[in-house]
């Protein structure tokens, strides 16, 4: 049919239903009732993007999914209007099918209300029209569509990990000083393939947190609409979007129906092990150098195989951090005040923060090494050093005083396995300059032909949580040093060591 135009008869016509509209103006009537509605924005580098109207999720009689669009010039004559689960009439409309990409809906055209259209709310509820319907695909069909950026589709799945932290431990994820992160990591357990992360950004993210904290049992189950199906690292990922909503355990019937083939299946909901669940991928310095120029900012974490070069000295290797949550402290007056805590008495303890020069088979680099991942290069604690030496030397072990010990020293020429956490300070320096948040184990650098890749760019904003926590990103400023190597200004430590692992290298 060309036009939807309603033929005049004795009766009322029956009205348009989805699959009969075709490209450009119709006058015809169509009923649907709305799933959904939520900002469009065009997305701008570094800012919020651009809102360009709303668009709506919205459902026929026969079931078939449809996806709407409001103009930004018309959104405050309609945004009143709009209440999710009621039904709408809309008479005189535009079928588009300008949208190529991200599709929610079944029909591929995009129905939007011009200045002609007329949007009215039905007052009785009419029960043949579905009040929900998703569409669940399995881990196999996301892997098949993987960074197509076509269909968006809904996944369920029970719940391993949230924000890195197992089920048994109850995390709280709301905040009372609005401290939340934009993004939740959930790692989901899907029926016919292994644990998948899942990122939860923004309204979902926000939505995911309410409904977790505010259920009394643990939740089990979650549902997630229209992630977008990403591959991270060489992994499978997904990730919401401005129209995902998340739905748990007893909230709706795909939920429901998991529940119950759970109670069949018990050995599918056993204890994980978070180390294994977020193993991180390898990389080379230059791949995770590739990572940082081609994505947008992100947390992210990897391993990578490295050859200590150089300790920097002349500054402090070490930091004064609060007890309770490892945040640097504040001189006050008097006292040691802790910024995050808002405590002006907070108890004292030395962390670890040294800057090491490394290289691979490719790319030469800074490693910042913090918190407990000193101690498992040097086998003691930053707390003990500092003892030690106040030992033998007196002092009272403030900063400026203790020198880098030799144990650091030692470790110039060794090559381990690094976990490195990418911050957000990464995507704005203009030096690469990585934190060390553990050391994985001893390792030896792979063969020189190793293959390069760089990993796909992923459409939102990832984290993958170690699990090993990082020191908090807010405890020291982190260094924009560049990978050069540094004298040592201090007499009482030799560096014929340090002297050697570079001749070696350069000989190499």
């Amino acid at each position: 049919m060309a036009k939807q135009t309603a033929i005049l008869t004795g009766e009322a016509s029956s009205p348009l239903l989805f699959r009969h509209v075709s490209p450009g103006p119709g006058d015809s009537t169509m009923q649907f009732r709305l799933i959904h509605h939520w900002e469009a924005r065009k997305n701008v580098k570094g800012g919020p993007g651009i809102l360009l109207g709303i668009e709506m999720l919205m459902i026929d009689k026969e079931g078939t999914l449809a996806q709407g669009f409001i103009g930004q010039n018309r959104r405050n004559q309609y945004e009143e209007k709009l209440e999710r689960g009621r039904i709408y009439t809309l008479t005189n409309f535009y079928a588009s099918n300008s949208k190529v990409m991200y599709h929610v809906a079944d029909q591929k055209l995009v129905i939007c209300i011009s200045h002609a259209s007329v949007l009215k709310k039905v007052e009785e509820n009419i029960e043949g029209i579905l009040t929900e319907r998703f569409r669940i695909h399995s881990f196999s069909d996301f892997e098949a569509n993987c960074d197509l950026r076509g269909d968006l589709h809904d996944v369920v799945g029970h719940l391993k990990l949230v924000d890195g932290k197992p089920l048994h431990e109850r995390p709280v994820l709301c905040t009372n000083d609005d401290s939340t992160s934009r993004i939740v990591t959930v790692h989901l357990q899907l029926k016919d393939g292994p644990v998948t992360n899942v990122y939860l950004w923004d309204e979902a993210a926000e939505n995911f947190r309410l409904k977790f904290d505010a259920s009394a049992a643990t939740p089990t189950v979650l549902l997630v609409t229209t992630v977008n199906p990403k591959r991270l690292a060489r992994k499978l990922c997904l990730s919401s979007m401005s129209s995902s909503r998340v739905f748990l355990d007893e909230e709706v019937d795909p939920t429901k129906e998991y529940l119950t083939w759970l109670t069949t299946n018990p050995s599918a909901t056993s204890a994980v092990n978070p180390v294994e669940v977020v193993k991180a991928e390898t990389l080379t310095i230059s791949e995770i150098a590739a990572f940082i120029k081609s994505q947008p900012a992100k947390i992210a974490y990897f391993d990578c195989i490295a050859t200590i070069d150089d300790v920097k000295l002349g500054s402090e290797w070490y930091y004064i951090a609060c007890k309770d949550c490892q945040t640097k402290l504040n001189r006050g007056p008097t006292t040691l005040i802790c910024p995050k805590c808002d405590n002006e008495n907070a108890s004292a303890i030395a962390k670890f923060r040294v800057e090491l020069s490394v290289y691979d088979n490719e790319e030469q680099c800074t490693f910042i090494i913090l918190g407990d991942a000193g101690k498992e290069l040097t086998g003691r604690k930053a707390t003990e050093l500092i003892d030690m030496y106040t030992e033998e030397n007196g002092g009272d072990g403030t900063e400026h005083e203790v020198p880098l010990p030799q144990c650091l020293i030692d470790t110039i020429g060794q090559t381990h396995k690094f976990r490195i956490k990418v911050s957000l300070f990464n995507f704005t320096s203009k030096r690469i300059s990585l934190t060390v948040t553990k050391i994985a184990s001893p390792a030896v650098l792979p063969p020189k032909n190793r293959s390069a890749h760089v990993p796909a760019l992923p459409l939102a904003g990832s984290q993958d949580n170690p699990a090993s926590s990082a020191v908090d990103s807010s405890v020291v400023t982190e260094s924009s040093g560049g990978g050069s190597s540094y004298a040592n200004s201090d007499p009482n430590y030799s560096i014929g060591e340090q002297k050697k692992a570079k001749r070696s290298k350069r000989n190499g």
